[in-house]
């Protein structure tokens, strides 16, 4: 175990990186943060901020020589910076689990070999693969980019192969996934934290809405059966269990209209649908990455009360305050970033109430009150 009083390592510098500060510090930990971004988010409010690149050494020596435990705050940290710190110190999760999300390929084929089902999906290395891989999935598809997409970036709905060609160099022609395009009920994500002992919490399952790409809002508990609640958490637990995953770990699944439970993406770190955790957890999705990086027991993640997230986006700043502020159950987060731009997470408010309806409700009205 790693107990309080010792330093902690995050590479990255972003929310996730400042949400993990204000934990660790929190429960008497010290940390420091390696981003190259002099304004980052968390270096601001770390004990220390390293100021480099991810891949300079020396940098990368200082981080270890100075921590007892390292983690990062997103996946697109480059592996290969995880595996030479991990020499030296723990690092959680592996430069191994962080590979596998960072390539969609590798991603998809991964979760099939772990037992989940992701929709139908064929690689595209050059255009010759497009035609075969159209056969495969069907059309509509969704062509993605392997590697570095998020929030809805690098990705383009293609309903012809003359589409499908235009998309892929528009591209640049880079490594690519065709996915099948499904008709989708809604969609969901499995929060986990796992220790290296294979303890493990596993939050209620939360119900995602989506805007332009990018998370707008979270509800929880997601509005399924038990059943199918039950089988997302399972599905999530069996796939950290089959790489001996240490961390938190978000799993997101597609659910269609008949009720088939589909494999998104993971994602190797606290995820923003899980920015609830925050208010209305026992344990916090980030309290929750410090306990099993040093290798404590997992907190309790059961809901104290139903909850809605809403995402704030750099698109509605200056926002009106007034409307948030004049009700008594929701909670403010502001990330402390310099700098507005529209898609840009700024922030979230957590709605708490007893019925999830008027949570749900509340939300609504409060975003569009400060939209205005």
């Amino acid at each position: 175990m790693i107990l309080p009083g010792a330093t902690l390592g995050v590479l990255g510098g972003g929310q996730l990186g400042r949400m993990f500060c204000v934990a660790a510090r929190t429960m008497g930990y010290k940390v420091i943060v390696l981003d190259p971004d002099p304004t980052s988010p968390a270096g601001r409010i770390a004990d220390e901020h390293i100021q480099a690149a991810y891949t300079e050494t020396s940098a990368l020596d200082r981080l270890a020589q100075q921590c007892d435990a390292i983690t990062t705050e997103f996946e697109n940290v480059p592996a290969e910076s995880l595996d030479y710190l991990a020499r030296t110190k723990p690092v959680y999760p592996s430069a191994a689990s962080v590979r596998i999300a960072q390539n969609r390929i590798q991603e998809k084929t991964f979760a099939q070999q772990a037992g989940l089902e992701p929709a139908i999906f064929a690689a595209i290395y050059t255009e010759a693969d497009i035609k075969p891989a159209i056969e495969k999935t069907g059309l509509p598809a969704i062509l993605k980019t392997s590697t570095m997409g998020y929030d809805g970036k690098g990705q383009h709905v293609v309903n012809s192969l003359e589409q499908a060609i235009d998309a892929f160099n528009s591209m640049d022609q880079v490594e690519c996934v065709l996915e099948q395009k499904l008709e989708l009920k809604l969609e969901v994500s499995a929060l986990l934290a796992r220790n290296a002992q294979g303890e493990v919490s596993c939050y209620p399952l939360a119900e995602n809405e989506h805007r332009n790409g990018v998370l707008h809002q979270s509800i929880v508990p997601a509005r399924v059966s038990a059943e199918l609640a039950e089988v997302a958490r399972n599905k999530a637990i069996q796939l950290a269990a089959s790489i001996d995953y240490v961390g938190v770990l978000a799993v997101e699944f597609f659910v269609t209209h008949d009720d088939r439970l589909l494999f998104n993406e993971m994602a190797p770190r606290p995820h923003n649908s899980g920015h609830y955790t925050k208010d209305a957890a026992v344990t916090s999705q980030f309290e929750q990455q410090v306990r099993v990086m040093c290798g404590l027991k997992p907190g309790d993640a059961r809901l104290i009360s139903p909850v809605v997230m809403i995402n704030l986006l750099g698109d509605l700043w200056d926002p009106d305050w007034q409307p948030l502020f004049r009700e008594g159950n929701i909670k403010l987060h502001l990330y402390g970033k310099h700098e507005a731009r529209p898609g840009r997470k700024m922030g979230h408010y957590n709605v708490l109430s007893e019925k999830l309806d008027d949570a749900i409700a509340l939300a609504a009205s409060v975003f569009d009150g400060i939209s205005h």
